[in-house]
C-alpha cells in the first residue's frame, strides 16, 4: 500500500531532480509531499549533468552579455523578458546553492573559475569538481531535503495521472507494487526532467521519456514547441545504454573535432567546436552519414592533464579502453535536452489550474529552439524558487474523496522507441513525420503500455510536421531554411489527436 495518511492537502512536488529539490527545499517551513520513481537523486538527468552552471557574474561579463548570447542561441524563439528575467538570478542561485552545501570550483587566488561552452561570448560556466556539477549539486540538495522536517518524501512510488474536476486540479493518480491510490491536493508542481528515453542514442536515463508533459497533456494543460530536441553532438560512441557523455567543457578546453581521416571537419563553420550544439550536432550526423566516423581529439590541448580536469569523463572513457591522452574518443549525436514541453508562465504557472512546471518538463521560453550551454541548471533553480515562493502561502481548496482508479499497466518503450530514432532524430523530413504520426496514433489510441510514451513521441511528431522550416534543434531536409518570422506553436492534446488524424490519412508523398 501507499501510506498517503497526513499527506492530502499538501502541495506535491512530483520529481526528485535540481527543480523538484529547489521547490521543496524553498517552500519550507510549509510541508510539502516530494514524490519520486526511485530515491532521491537517482534516475533523473540533473545528477548525470557533467557540464556546469550558466552564471554571468565576472567582472567583465554581466546578465546582458548571456542574455545576447541566450536570445542568438535561441535562434528567436526565446522569450526576451522571460530570458532576462532568469538570467538576472544567477548571483542568487549560486548564493542559494552554496548555502547549502554547493562548493563550486576556485581559482588558485579564491575567484571562481568560470569555464567555457559553445556560444558562450564569455567563460561564465561554474562547475563543482571538474565535471562533476550535476551529481554534486543533487548530492546537496538532497542532504538539505532529507534534513528538512516539512518535506515528506515517498519514494519508490510512480505519479501516472494527475486529478481534475472542472477543469482543475485535484489529485494525483499513484501507483506501487501493484496498487494505486490518489493523493488528493489542488496544488502540483511538476518537475519530472525530460523524454530523452525516447530515443535509443541518449544521454538520459532510458525510463525518461517525458512522463511530466504526458500527464499534463492528458490533465488539459497546453504544450508549447515540442518539437524541439537538442542532440548533444559528443556522446561516448560505444554500444552501451544509455550514452555517456563527453561534456562540452572538453571542447571549452580546447578539444577538436576530427573524422576518421583526421581531418578537423568544424575549422571553417563560424565558432569552429563552440558553434551552437544544433550547428555541430549535425556536422558530427553527417560525418557519419556519409560513412566515416567522428572523434573528439583532446591529445594537444589536454594530453596527460585530461584526467585531472576531467576525472569522470576520463573514467568512463577507460572503462571503453581508451585514453584520451593518446587517442582521439569516438563520438556520436545523441538526444539530450528537450527544449519544449508544458507551456508556463514566468512564474511557472501552467494553463491549467493548480498545476506548476519546472525544469526540463516545462517551456518557460529560456530556451527558444536551442538551449545555451549549461542555461538548464541555471533555470531549474531560479523556476524551483520562483514557483515555490508563487504557491507559498496559498490557501488549499477543500478536496473531496475519490475512488482510486484502475491500475495502469507499466509502460514499455520497445515500439515507441524505433519510430522516434528513424523519424525525429537529428534530420527530419516530411514523409517520415507522416510515417510516425501514423504510427504512433494507433499506439496511443489503444490505451497499452505503448501509450504514454508514445503520446509524447506523437506530440513531438505533430509539432514538428506544422513547424515547416528549420530552426534551432529542429532541422528538415525539405524544408532547410528557417522561416521569415519566428513563431512559437502551442496546442492541447486534443488539438494534437485532431491533427494527427488528419495527417495520418494523407498520403506518403515526399514534400519537395
Amino acid at each position: 500500500m501507499i501510506q498517503l495518511e497526513g499527506l492530502h492537502g499538501l502541495t506535491a512536488i512530483i520529481g526528485g531532480g535540481i527543480a523538484g529539490l529547489m521547490a521543496a527545499l524553498e517552500l519550507a517551513p510549509q510541508p510539502v509531499v516530494l514524490i519520486t520513481r526511485a530515491e532521491l537523486g537517482q534516475e533523473c538527468s540533473s545528477a548525470w549533468a557533467q557540464g556546469g552552471i550558466a552564471a554571468a557574474l565576472d567582472a567583465n561579463d554581466g546578465p546582458a552579455q548571456h542574455l545576447a548570447d541566450t536570445l542568438r542561441a535561441g535562434d528567436g524563439l526565446c522569450d526576451e523578458t522571460i530570458a532576462s528575467g532568469i538570467l538576472s538570478k544567477a548571483q542568487d542561485a549560486i548564493t542559494i546553492l552554496e548555502s547549502h552545501g554547493v562548493r563550486f570550483d576556485r581559482a588558485a587566488d579564491g575567484a571562481f573559475a568560470f569555464g567555457h561552452e559553445a556560444a558562450h561570448s564569455h567563460c561564465r560556466i561554474l562547475h563543482v569538481g571538474g565535471d562533476r556539477t550535476g551529481v554534486e549539486i543533487t548530492s546537496a540538495l538532497t542532504r538539505a531535503v532529507m534534513h528538512c522536517p516539512s518535506i515528506i518524501c515517498l519514494t519508490g512510488v510512480e505519479a501516472r495521472r494527475l486529478v481534475t474536476s472542472d477543469g482543475r486540479v485535484t489529485g494525483i493518480h499513484l501507483q506501487k507494487d501493484g496498487h494505486t491510490e490518489v493523493l488528493r491536493t489542488a496544488q502540483v508542481i511538476m518537475a519530472t526532467g525530460g523524454c530523452g528515453g525516447l530515443f535509443e542514442a541518449s544521454t538520459n536515463p532510458a525510463g525518461n521519456f517525458g512522463q511530466g508533459v504526458m500527464m499534463a497533456a492528458r490533465a488539459g494543460a497546453a504544450l508549447r514547441n515540442v518539437e524541439f530536441m537538442q542532440f548533444h553532438p559528443t556522446a561516448l560512441d560505444t554500444p552501451q545504454t544509455p550514452l555517456a557523455l563527453v561534456s562540452e567543457a572538453v571542447r571549452g578546453e580546447g578539444a577538436t573535432l576530427i573524422n576518421q581521416t583526421g581531418e578537423r571537419f568544424m575549422a571553417h563553420v563560424p565558432g569552429a567546436e563552440l558553434a551552437p550544439r544544433d550547428v555541430v550536432a549535425r556536422a558530427v550526423h553527417q560525418v557519419i552519414s556519409d560513412g566515416g566516423r567522428a572523434f573528439l581529439d583532446a591529445r594537444a590541448a589536454l594530453g596527460s592533464g585530461f584526467a585531472q580536469r576531467f576525472p569522470g569523463i576520463h573514467a568512463l572513457c577507460a572503462s571503453n579502453g581508451i585514453d584520451p591522452a593518446l587517442e582521439p574518443i569516438p563520438i556520436r549525436p545523441a538526444a539530450h535536452y528537450h527544449m519544449g514541453g508544458i507551456a508556463v508562465d514566468k512564474d511557472g504557472r501552467s494553463t491549467l489550474s493548480g498545476l506548476w512546471a519546472i525544469g526540463e518538463c516545462a517551456d518557460t521560453g529560456l530556451h527558444g529552439a536551442n538551449r545555451l550551454a549549461s542555461n538548464s541548471l541555471l533555470e531549474a533553480v531560479v523556476m524551483g524558487r520562483r514557483s515555490a515562493r508563487d504557491i507559498a502561502g496559498r490557501k488549499m481548496r477543500t478536496l473531496q474523496t475519490s475512488p482510486d482508479p484502475d491500475f495502469l499497466p507499466v509502460s514499455n518503450l520497445s515500439s515507441v522507441r524505433p519510430l522516434v530514432s528513424q523519424h525525429l532524430g537529428v534530420i527530419r523530413d516530411g514523409m517520415g513525420l507522416r510515417r510516425a504520426i501514423s504510427d504512433l496514433l494507433p499506439l496511443v489510441e489503444t490505451g497499452g503500455c505503448a501509450s504514454d510514451p508514445a503520446l509524447v513521441a506523437l506530440s513531438i511528431a505533430v509539432f514538428a510536421d506544422l513547424r515547416r522550416e528549420s530552426r534551432g534543434g529542429h532541422c528538415r531536409s525539405d524544408f532547410p531554411y528557417a522561416a521569415p518570422e519566428a513563431q512559437s506553436n502551442m496546442m492541447t492534446l486534443s488539438e494534437i489527436l485532431i491533427h494527427a488524424h488528419s495527417a495520418s490519412q494523407e498520403p506518403l508523398l515526399r514534400t519537395a
